[in-house]
């Protein structure tokens, strides 16, 4: 992205009427700290991977670290901030644990910023 000035009002007027609007909307500061922390969560790619990989099919550690290229620990350690974060889940079929997104917002989050991204490289 090119850095661009942003253009800020030539004198002070503010809008009450609009301020007090949106700050009856806005969420409190506990829940845009969460919202902070999942968006954080996404802040990495190997994460963002594993996320990718678990749209269509459930798969355990082993799979996503052949598909990956990575080792099983490593995997094991994102596998563990995504489940801390809500944004995996597991069952256990004999010695072996599936991991599948939590639920489907997951994968419409990161739908929403692959499609921000794409339309990004299209401009």
């Amino acid at each position: 992205m090119k850095n661009k000035e942003i253009d800020c009002c030539t004198e002070k007027k503010v809008h009450e009427e609009i301020v007090d609007k949106t700050k009856k909307e806005m969420p409190n500061d506990e829940v845009l700290a969460d919202l902070s922390d999942l968006f954080r969560v996404f802040g990495d790619t190997t994460r963002v991977k594993i996320i990718f990989a678990l749209f269509s099919n459930e798969m355990c550690v082993c799979d996503i670290a052949e598909l990956l290229g990575m080792t099983q620990s490593a995997i094991s350690h994102q596998l563990r901030v995504l489940k801390n974060a809500r944004l995996v889940k597991f069952r256990k079929e004999g010695k072996t644990v599936f991991y599948s997104l939590d639920d489907e917002h997951i994968s419409e989050i990161l739908k929403c910023g692959l499609e921000h991204v794409n339309e990004t490289y299209r401009r």
